[in-house]
């Protein structure tokens, strides 16, 4: 049986998504949600809110701001900035791949805030997934399976600047060998409230190249506040 529905902005973005609200909307045996520009479109302010999603076969968000550049030449990489989400609750996700918030070097993703999410991924994610280093692939076609295995089993963020995360819970059916959190070059982290299951011998956040970090009210880690690492797990 394919499985191909969703609610997805792209992969074509040349003329980009604007001021768009979404809500009220049920997923089911599907994709997640998708929010793509790739071809140098502005996709911007949108707000997307009470969704229900359960056996996804995929990351249940997926925001990828990626470098194809397939328009008029000399068009300029796009932008991907101010997108909230909120009142999410997903079940049976796919063990793959996690969520994936992420730019290229040089291109921010901008100001993403994400209120209330519950997920439940399927689990079973192994100390060889957590260590693989997902190829940036900024001139692929933008899909969560050409990306590859992810090395966290909830969210793998990279190449943001401004990111809001409030009232998140995640957790697993199988055991994972995966951290709930991987950020790689993401400026500007407020984390608030935060519940995400990890076994003790994994850390709940790797770090890379991450600065301006805040953690508070969260059962996965005391509250703490991070200015600068280069490298490190928490």
């Amino acid at each position: 049986m394919d499985v191909t529905g969703r609610i997805k902005f792209g992969t074509e973005s040349n003329g980009g998504f604007k001021n768009i609200t979404i809500s009220n909307c049920v997923f089911e045996f599907c994709r997640g949600l998708a929010l793509e520009t790739v071809d140098g479109g502005i996709l911007e302010d949108v707000t997307i809110t009470n969704i229900t999603m359960r056996d996804i076969v995929n990351s249940p968000f997926f925001l990828r701001l990626g470098a194809r550049m397939r328009g008029p030449e000399g068009t300029p990489v796009g932008v991907l900035r101010r997108v909230k989400i909120s009142n999410v609750v997903v079940y049976n996700a796919d063990v793959k791949y996690g969520s994936i918030i992420s730019g290229i070097p040089g291109h921010d993703i901008e100001d993403v805030t994400l209120d209330n999410i519950r997920i439940e991924f399927q689990g079973g994610g192994t100390k060889e997934q957590a260590a693989i280093n997902p190829p940036e692939g900024e001139k692929n076609y933008p899909d969560p399976g050409h990306m590859g295995d992810m090395p966290s089993y909830g969210f793998f963020i990279r190449h943001v600047k401004g990111i809001e995360m409030r009232n998140i819970d995640i957790r697993y059916q199988k055991d994972d060998q995966r951290p709930p959190f991987v950020l790689v070059d993401v400026k500007d982290i407020n984390l608030r409230s935060i519940n995400a299951q990890h076994l003790p011998s994994v850390p709940a956040f790797t770090l890379q190249t991450v600065s301006n970090l805040s953690i508070k009210d969260s059962e996965v880690l005391p509250d703490k506040r991070v200015k600068q690492m280069v490298k490190g797990k928490l």
